[in-house]
């Protein structure tokens, strides 16, 4: 099924989300040449930050709210999840929740 307008809706509202949250910068320390994805965590601000937000639109695409293709043709969600994956998985392992950061997980391996 093809992208709507009800989808464009609610991604203009995400980039907004995503603006006051500061991504954009996030997005732009962990692509920087000094980023550590080994040291990286997710106490991290800017990890934190691409954390929480793709981890809502997961879920999102996962219960069929967003279209699938829209998000992976407008954001590089396996690029930033090779940066801060790593994060995500140590949290994963610290806390003893294997559920944490799924659905982000899973619309960066679709991707």
């Amino acid at each position: 099924m093809p992208a709507t307008y009800d989808d464009a809706a609610l991604i203009l509202q995400l980039v907004r989300w995503g603006t006051e949250m500061g991504i954009d910068d996030a997005g732009q320390a962990v692509f920087a040449s000094d980023f550590d994805v080994r040291a990286a965590s997710a106490d991290d601000s800017p990890v934190g930050k691409l954390l929480s937000f793709y981890e809502t639109v997961g879920a999102l695409v996962k219960h069929d709210i967003l279209d699938k293709d829209l998000v992976l043709d407008l954001w590089w969600v396996k690029g930033t999840w090779d940066r801060v994956g790593p994060a995500a998985l140590k949290e994963r392992e610290r806390i003893g929740e294997p559920r944490l950061y799924e659905n982000y997980e899973a619309l960066a391996t679709q991707g």
